[in-house]
């Protein structure tokens, strides 16, 4: 269960961050955002990743295996990479329509699910 819990808040916090770091380029959309300037910018963006520390530090204290969780530390840090990967992607589509994923984008991804298979391996 904490494999599951682990994921769930794993996403959550990965969901926050990629709105932190890539959901201001759509604030020029925004009709209250798009005369703000950068230092404006960056707080909101810090104030976005605040609550993704709230999910992130949670996720890896409850999954890591010296904690009682199931993950060791790689295999936490895989999981949080592949799971960033699916957000931003689903991101992606979702708010930047201009945006196109091109094969050697799915060969790269492939790849790394290939290292979320290896470094779990027994």
């Amino acid at each position: 269960m904490k494999g599951i819990y682990t994921i769930v808040l794993l996403v959550l916090s990965n969901t926050f961050m990629t709105f932190a770091w890539y959901g201001h380029l759509k604030f020029k959309d925004l009709k209250w955002f798009e005369n703000l300037g950068l230092i404006s910018i960056v707080m909101i963006s810090w104030g976005i990743a605040l609550f993704e520390y709230f999910f992130q530090v949670p996720a890896n204290r409850i999954g890591f295996r010296e904690y009682g969780g199931p993950f060791s530390l790689v295999e936490l840090k895989v999981l949080q990479e592949v799971i960033t990967l699916v957000i931003f992607m689903v991101f992606t589509f979702a708010f930047f329509k201009t945006e196109t994923i091109r094969l050697n984008h799915l060969i790269g991804f492939g790849f790394l699910v290939l290292a979320v298979y290896f470094i779990f391996k027994k």
